[in-house]
């Protein structure tokens, strides 16, 4: 296993998927996918999740991970040859295809902690917290929730060596921010951050 080869497939793969999850947001498609996972359930007074985790990012995120790693690693077998050649699993297209959506399942389901632990200090969904050190704690986790989530996913089924983690989670972060931009700066979020 080539750890560098591991990050930069992960990086791809994902970097593919997030498009896919830009266009559907921003396309409006299906907003009856719109469903808070919560279902608007309460814990302590406060909503669990918030109206802003719905069904729709794991309808787009799970099938476009599954596509993005079944794809890229058939590109990768017919340019470079087998993936074990380049330090990836040596894993046959269906299985790339199970593994891309249950990484695109763990990257989303690795947002609801923070989620949840927002939701419960009484952040609103999609606020930061009003005292800096909140904020900037929370900058940081939003970034590196879901790659953590989607690391836990993959670690669970597939050999990821160490060097993995810490490269995913700087150079993740930086993508996901810029897809948090791209989010903003076409109007489906309310923040860049």
């Amino acid at each position: 296993m080539n750890p560098f080869s591991i990050t930069v497939f992960l990086l791809a793969a994902f970097t593919l998927a997030g498009v896919a999850q830009v266009w559907w947001l921003k396309s409006g498609r299906l907003r009856s996918w719109a469903v808070p996972l919560d279902g608007g359930r309460t814990f302590r007074g406060q909503p669990i999740f918030g109206p802003n985790k719905t069904l729709r990012g794991f309808v787009v995120m799970v099938p476009a991970a599954a596509l993005a790693f079944v794809g890229l690693s058939g590109w990768l077998r017919l340019v470079l040859g087998s993936p074990a050649e380049i330090g990836l699993w040596e894993l046959p297209p269906g299985t790339y295809a199970l593994l891309g959506a249950w990484a695109g399942f763990g990257f989303m389901a690795g947002e609801l902690p923070n989620s949840f632990l927002k939701r419960q200090l009484g952040i609103a969904s999609g606020g930061m917290g009003e005292r800096p050190v909140l904020r900037w704690l929370f900058f940081l986790v939003d970034r590196c929730d879901s790659i953590l989530g989607m690391l836990i996913a993959v670690s669970l089924v597939v050999p990821l060596p160490w060097p993995v983690w810490p490269g995913m989670l700087v150079v993740g972060a930086g993508i996901h921010w810029l897809f948090n931009v791209a989010l903003y700066l076409m109007r489906v979020k309310a923040r860049p951050a």
